[in-house]
């Protein structure tokens, strides 16, 4: 049976690799700023990235901008107004697009936020990770409780009320109370969204060489449970995996993810998915990671197709991060492949009580989410699966 392949929804990612000061648990491509970094050049050759990449597009509307990191907070307002009016030179972008900046506490000098928003930001993730001074420093991180706190006051003076605050539990030494703790300091701050997840020992970090002592699995079971509680009373909804949002706040860019949708991916490392429908294909691009290849090599990134037998797994390993689930006819108007391919395995975990069906919808269960990657496994080919 032959299913349409949709045009989905398109958003656009922006990386900027540098920061101050690599974390100990972070995997992401980013490179400690000792010697500074080449904002001049670095914005160059986005324009010139995005030049060779928009051609894929074929003018469709971008919905949504997530200049992402590193650290994008150290580069300029100026720099970012210059990077988003390249993106406007070259893309059709919608009437009202979300536009994120990703910021530190300890790289926001007074009065930048009013900047960036007068380039075009108009939503802010500021990475707060945890209120307690001491854990900051255990995790790597280059600022204070109270630099988060200012930093929240620069964003509300600025007029950006939509921002998000990463809050990071299960932290070495942290019990139940300081992880309710850093979620009734966050609301004070009365944030739109909040991401709330948990440190985990990423393969590759300076973490997981020299794991720090952390908690007990019920321990940390019961630290998501109580701030979970925490946020569904002060009236955020938990809408993905580690994301709430007051209502109307949700993140567009990452449901777009999530939901299977394309996008760009500028900058050194950036991934993109883009979905050719009159070819029936879709594609994954890369692009140089290490900044020095990528600005001598700015739009020479790597492109391939997706293998039809790894799309069932691609497809739910976005979509069953939502609570809500998803509808059973997005899958063929995602992927091109048709429902078969996934109503068996589906079925297997309704029974198994990792899956809910309602109607046409199917959602992981509280059991489902807490287990997510052994779920996911399900879905790959059979001669990548390792056991059920």
């Amino acid at each position: 049976m032959t299913t349409v392949l949709d045009t989905p929804p398109l958003a656009l990612y922006v990386h900027f690799p540098w920061c101050v000061r690599k974390c100990p648990y972070c995997d992401f491509n980013s490179y400690a700023t000792r010697d500074g970094f080449a904002e001049e050049a670095y914005v160059g050759a986005l324009g010139e990235d995005l030049s060779v990449q928009a051609s894929a597009v074929h003018g469709r509307e971008v919905i949504s901008i997530f200049l992402g990191g590193g650290t994008p907070s150290l580069f300029s307002p100026r720099a970012m107004a210059r990077v988003l009016e390249t993106v406007g030179h070259h893309l059709r972008l919608a009437s009202d697009p979300e536009v994120t900046l990703e910021a530190n506490p300890g790289t926001i000098e007074r009065g930048r936020f009013a900047e960036y928003r007068a380039a075009g930001v108009n939503r802010v993730s500021l990475g707060a990770q945890t209120f307690d001074a001491g854990r900051l420093r255990a995790l790597g991180r280059i600022h204070s409780p109270e630099e988060t706190r200012r930093a929240v006051e620069e964003l509300h003076a600025a007029g950006i009320a939509n921002f998000n605050l990463d809050l990071m539990y299960g932290l070495p030494g942290q019990d139940v109370e300081g992880a309710e703790r850093d979620v009734r300091e966050a609301l004070l701050l009365a944030p739109a969204h909040l991401s709330h997840y948990q440190l985990t020992m990423e393969p590759g970090t300076v973490f997981a060489a020299r794991p720090p002592p952390l908690p007990e699995e019920e321990v940390t079971e019961r630290m998501l449970a109580v701030c979970e509680e925490r946020l569904r009373a002060a009236g955020f909804s938990r809408y993905e995996v580690s994301g709430y949002a007051t209502p109307g706040h949700q993140c567009r860019h990452n449901l777009n993810y999530w939901r299977f949708g394309d996008y760009l991916g500028l900058g050194a490392g950036a991934h993109g998915k883009l979905t050719q429908a009159a070819a029936r294909e879709i594609w994954r691009t890369v692009q140089p990671r290490e900044p020095r290849r990528y600005l001598a090599s700015a739009g020479a990134g790597n492109r391939r197709v997706v293998p039809a037998e790894d799309l069932p797994f691609e497809f739910m390993l976005n979509a069953l991060r939502l609570v809500e689930g998803f509808e059973a006819g997005l899958f063929p108007q995602r992927t091109g492949l048709d429902w078969e391919a996934v109503r068996p395995t589906l079925d297997q975990l309704v029974g198994r009580e990792l899956i809910v069906r309602e109607g046409t919808r199917y959602r992981a269960t509280p059991l489902g989410l807490r287990f997510l990657n052994d779920v996911l496994m399900h879905f790959l080919p059979e001669s990548r699966q390792t056991g059920g």
